[in-house]
């Protein structure tokens, strides 16, 4: 997954590609590390780069721009970070992005747009002072990407009378009057530093007593605007890193043989190598989040800039770690070029200041306010906001009668469902009659026009997994008998596949159904199903063909969930809540008109089911370990360790809930512009990252509890939280299950 997301970046992503190969190829940069690390940039790919227009991608067309905006700037960003192009390209276009953002920085501007390289000095080191009408700073700056070699610099300080601002200004490295005015020590002294990453230069800048010229001060830069383009760019080599990384290590475990076998073939190497598609994933859709808050206010922009700096950029060096490890002894070696993508990461993530502090940031951030994931406007398709709003309207005149139920099964309808069923809103995304065909767009309008009155969009539970296969793969006399009484809320579904003996080998089961006049005798034994103890019917796969391959002999039945032979009978978890069921069939009778399609489809068919499962359970609502639990622990002051503490795991948290809905979002995005990959492992890699999210900040909310995790439920719901966990790991397929199709079907591994 890269940054892009529609046909035009698609197009540049793949110009910036074979640009970069083209132009510097890694083998050629190698050849030069010590002039990039010097500060000595290629004059010939420099050129080649300007020549192409990649400099001035974002600039105003007056300086010789494109206007392209931040998300398009990335993209191009993203390209050259996975060649490893090398020189001063980041710190450049950072520098000229801060130019951008100041109200009068023409000079400046103007040789940014013909090919000036630059750079961007800061540190907590720097401070400025007023002097009667101007400034004078003093200080040395952080190390500085790019600094030896850059033709001009933007520098931001502290000022010392009102720490909360800043004094932005910009100097030119290569002006003598600058540099050591009237003949004494030089007021502005750069030195180099030696660089973790090979391909460019580092170094730190040092003013004593500098008095910065009038006309070179950048007044207006809004710090969210700079918070953010910083950032974000970072965060978009980061994203080329880890696509590198991920690319090489799958090319070189397929070819690998130990023990007579690619080593892809092993099961162990196969989880790591998904999980870095995983990883892969999750930083591009953070980057590109962060990307499109360009255009939203300036709290949004603060969320998403320390999101993607808490996510993204320690992502790389994760990727870039189990590249190597994965590589063995030859990744390990200087010959290779994977730990030259390593210590990029490294430099990116210490260039925006670690997670650490990013985790600090972004839980204060949460403290007042929440990320905004709309992607309509009010003036999106407003003649279908008319029409919903009406039928809303007259679901609010009605009474709410609907019957909620005991469990996680959905609410029995009454008057309003059946108002939202006859105007296609219960499943809107269903096609007509049952539905409105809406796309991600509509869906998002229609789910406005439900907040903008309080009320909740209708929730179908498991019958939302089973009436896609119903609308598929069913007869006429099925969808006119199910799918609109489920809609109505008349029927509740549960679903009868996982077995004692089968457990994730699905097709392994043994619930067995034997040919009988009418029908089929079904006899055998199911587990863990959702709802089972309220459901009206069950979708059931059992064996019809012993003699069969095992995915061959399957068939897909509908059964009432009254049927004689049927007993429910109640699994009590660790938590002490039943929320699942055993479901033993004893000699079963289903007519043969309730075998969805025909004997032997079982398979197929389930594979529906269970796709619009995951997708469901990807976009589900973050639950354990939420920011809203974290948040009401941090509230009541009732957590152990320091306030510091509490509000680093929000962080950590809140970026875990964040990297969810990013991927989501890009998600309908992508399939809005329809530039999505309809083999893609999008279903997958959201249920995996969505557990995992979910473990690991359960996890982290149960380490501030201190003694107080010894305390049971209901005194307080977070040891509670981390006890309910196992359900999202186990449902739906457990991560390891989703690693392994990740594996197998998308990154294609040998078996």
């Amino acid at each position: 997954m890269s940054l892009a997301v529609h046909a035009d970046q698609l197009a540049l992503a793949e110009s910036v590609a074979a640009f970069a190969q083209k132009t510097a190829p890694p083998a050629r940069t190698r050849e030069r590390l010590s002039d990039y690390s010097a500060g000595a940039a290629s004059a010939e790919s420099w050129t080649a780069l300007c020549g192409q227009g990649l400099h001035a991608l974002h600039l105003p067309a007056i300086y010789g721009g494109d206007e392209c905006g931040l998300a398009t700037l990335a993209v191009a960003v993203e390209e050259l970070s996975t060649a490893l192009f090398p020189g001063p390209y980041l710190p450049t276009v950072t520098a000229s992005a801060l130019a951008m953002a100041a109200t009068d920085a023409q000079e400046l501007l103007s040789a940014f747009g013909t090919g000036a390289t630059g750079s961007v000095a800061t540190g907590s080191g720097l401070r400025a002072a007023r002097d009667g009408h101007g400034w004078v700073v003093s200080g040395t700056s952080d190390p500085a990407l790019g600094l030896p070699g850059a033709q001009r610099v933007v520098v931001r300080a502290a000022v010392d009378d009102n720490p909360e601002t800043s004094l932005w200004f910009w100097f030119d490295p290569g002006d003598p009057a600058t540099v050591a005015p009237h003949g004494t020590a030089p007021a502005i002294q750069l030195t180099s530093a030696e660089a973790v990453d090979l391909t460019r230069s580092l170094g730190r800048v040092e003013f004593a007593a500098y008095r910065v010229d009038p006309g070179r001060v950048l007044d207006g830069i809004d710090p969210a605007v700079a918070r953010l383009w910083t950032t974000t760019l970072a965060a978009a080599e980061a994203t080329g890193v880890c696509r590198w990384c991920l690319d090489t290590t799958v090319d070189y475990i397929r070819v690998r043989h130990q023990f007579g076998r690619p080593i892809g073939s092993f099961q162990a190497v196969q989880h790591k190598a998904a999980l870095m598609l995983v990883r892969a994933d999750v930083a591009s859709a953070v980057t590109w989040d962060a990307a499109r808050a360009e255009h939203q206010p300036a709290e949004q922009q603060l969320l998403a800039a320390a999101s993607v700096a808490l996510t993204a950029l320690p992502a790389a060096i994760d990727q870039a770690l189990d590249c190597v490890s994965l590589l063995g002894g030859i990744g390990f070696t200087w010959e290779h070029d994977a730990h030259l993508y390593w210590r990029r990461a490294i430099a990116l993530n210490a260039a925006v200041g670690g997670a650490d502090a990013a985790a600090r940031e972004l839980g204060e951030r949460c403290l007042r306010a929440d990320r905004d994931f709309t992607f309509v406007t009010a003036e999106t398709l407003p003649t279908l906001r008319a029409t919903v709003g009406a039928v809303l309207d007259e679901v609010l005149a009605l009474p709410d009668d609907d019957i909620p139920s005991a469990g996680w099964a959905p609410a029995r309808g009454a008057s309003r469902r059946a108002r939202l069923a006859a105007g296609g809103l219960v499943a809107p995304h269903y096609p007509p009659p049952y539905g409105l065909a809406a796309g991600p767009a509509e869906q998002a309008v229609i789910a406005e026009e439900f907040a903008r009155r309080g009320l909740t969009q209708p929730e179908l539970g498991i019958g939302g997994w089973v009436l896609p296969t119903l609308t598929e793969h069913g007869d006429d006399e099925q969808r006119a008998r199910f799918v609109t009484d489920t809609l109505l809320g008349k029927i509740i579904w549960c679903q009868l596949f996982s077995e004692p003996g089968a457990g994730s080998d699905l097709a392994g089961l043994s619930t067995a159904a034997r040919k009988v006049d009418g029908g089929w005798v079904i006899t055998g034994q199911k587990v863990w199903n959702s709802q089972a103890q309220e459901a009206d019917w069950a979708v059931c796969l059992a064996r019809t063909d012993a003699a069969a391959p095992k995915h061959a002999g399957l068939t897909y039945f509908l059964i009432p969930m009254d049927a004689d032979g049927v007993d429910v009978r109640p699994l009590r978890q660790v938590t002490g809540i039943w929320e699942f069921n055993e479901v033993f069939l004893d000699e079963v009778f289903v007519p043969g008109s309730q075998v969805v399609a025909n004997p032997g489809d079982g398979w197929r068919i389930a594979v529906t089911t269970l796709s619009n499962e995951r997708l469901a359970m990807g976009s589900a609502t973050f639950g354990h370990g939420s920011s809203a639990l974290v948040l009401r622990l941090l509230e009541s002051g009732d957590h152990a360790g320091t306030r510091d503490d509490a509000v680093r795991v929000l962080g950590r948290n809140a970026a875990s809930e964040l990297s969810v809905a990013a991927l989501n979002l890009r998600h309908a995005v992508t399939r809005m512009n329809g530039t999505a990959d309809a083999n893609s492992s999008g279903h997958s890699v959201r249920k995996v990252w969505h557990a995992i999210a979910q473990r690991d900040a359960s996890r982290a909310l149960a380490s501030i509890l201190g003694p107080r995790s010894a305390v049971g439920h209901p005194e307080q719901p977070y040891t509670f939280d981390f006890l309910g966990l196992p359900a999202i790991l186990f449902g739906g397929g457990t991560i390891e299950i989703q690693l392994d199709i990740i594996a197998r079907r998308v990154l294609n591994l040998p078996r």
